[in-house]
């Protein structure tokens, strides 16, 4: 189990997030600091890598819910849906396709990419297996949640802000 404080060196969090941060604190505790401290892009980034890439993928589904989009924005979302409801390899590839496909990097094509990358391989089938860097769910996932909050530029930090609210409920508290 990847524990906060690998989490925060892997995702590369500031030097000021880090300060706040103390050995052995668990997920949403450590979570909650970061964005009661006003490191909202550290929080996020934190939470995207120590939620479950299932859960992560299901929550940048339910932000993109509320919002409108685009069709190929439906599309991503569609199998991403998809995914989460049966996380096996036929929809993974499918995902993984859509972002490859998507020359654009749409928010469908990240949010599809949130689910390509969560295991497996990024090879078609029958070539030599080439994992994703464990950490590749939680960089789509920033992705996401950016672009989600970008949709009202004068929102920006508290539309993350709010995006991450609706998740961290299910980060471990002890």
């Amino acid at each position: 189990m990847l524990t906060v404080m690998q989490g925060a060196l892997d995702m590369e969090l500031s030097a000021p997030a880090l300060r706040c941060l103390q050995s052995g604190m668990a997920p949403r505790p450590a979570v909650r600091t970061l964005l009661d401290r006003g490191h909202g892009i550290d929080a996020l980034k934190l939470m995207a890598r120590l939620l479950p890439k299932v859960y992560v993928v299901a929550w940048l589904c339910e932000c993109a819910r509320d919002v409108p989009l685009e069709w190929n924005d439906r599309a991503g979302v569609a199998l991403a849906n998809a995914w989460v409801r049966e996380p096996n390899e036929t929809h993974r590839y499918a995902a993984l396709n859509f972002w490859t496909a998507d020359q654009k990097r749409t928010l469908g094509a990240w949010l599809a990419a949130a689910s390509g990358w969560s295991g497996g391989s990024l090879t078609p089938p029958g070539a030599a297996a080439v994992p994703p860097p464990d950490k590749m769910t939680a960089l789509a996932a920033m992705a996401v949640i950016n672009k989600l909050s970008m949709l009202d530029s004068v929102a920006f930090e508290c539309r993350r802000e709010a995006f991450i609210e609706r998740a961290i409920h299910l980060l471990a508290d002890a």
